[in-house]
């Protein structure tokens, strides 16, 4: 697992391959293993490979975002909000146990910012998403993961790069 962190870096460049069905049905898989608080399983997973559809949501903001169209694979990932009080927390965890179980798999992936993110200057990314979507109104997004097989390597954070100044060691 740690092996996984050290190497997992934000992939924005994707080479033109579909991803194969049994390995959608893995992140699928990992998605609804997540954590959650109180095991309330707010969450719900929309797994988009339609390219129009990735095309659109790739405009949900004005940065940010754009390189969803090269992907081969957009995973939405919101929540019920009647249904917990922490659906953000739980977004979070089950949005980085993507990422992960994607690395795991040979995916490269990139976390796309969608709460609290302005599609323009009268509506949120949220908004935006959620139309493109056709979501219920009591449905708030968290993210999306871009997921394709890397057109890019980048190498793991050197150790000495780590910003250990933010561990606040109390004994």
């Amino acid at each position: 697992m740690l092996e996984l962190v050290r190497t997992r870096r934000s992939v924005r460049q994707y080479r033109d391959k579909e991803i194969e069905p049994e390995l959608i049905e893995l992140l699928k898989e990992a998605a609804l293993r997540s954590p959650t608080s109180r095991n309330f399983k707010p969450w719900r997973f929309l797994f988009v490979t339609d390219k129009a559809r990735l095309k659109a949501l790739s405009r949900a903001k004005p940065s940010g975002s754009s390189f969803l169209t090269g992907a081969a694979l957009g995973v939405v990932i919101c929540a019920d909000e009647t249904e917990s009080d922490v659906w953000i927390e739980d977004c979070s965890i089950a949005s980085i146990i993507l990422q992960l179980t994607g690395q795991s798999l040979g995916l490269g992936s990139c976390w796309i910012q969608i709460r609290n993110r302005m599609h323009d200057d009268s509506l949120t990314a949220e908004e935006y998403v959620k139309d493109v979507l056709e979501l219920p109104v009591n449905f708030r997004v968290e993210s999306i993961i871009a997921f394709g097989y890397p057109a890019e390597t980048k190498p793991p954070i050197p150790k000495s790069e780590l910003e250990y100044h933010k561990i606040l060691d109390r004994g």
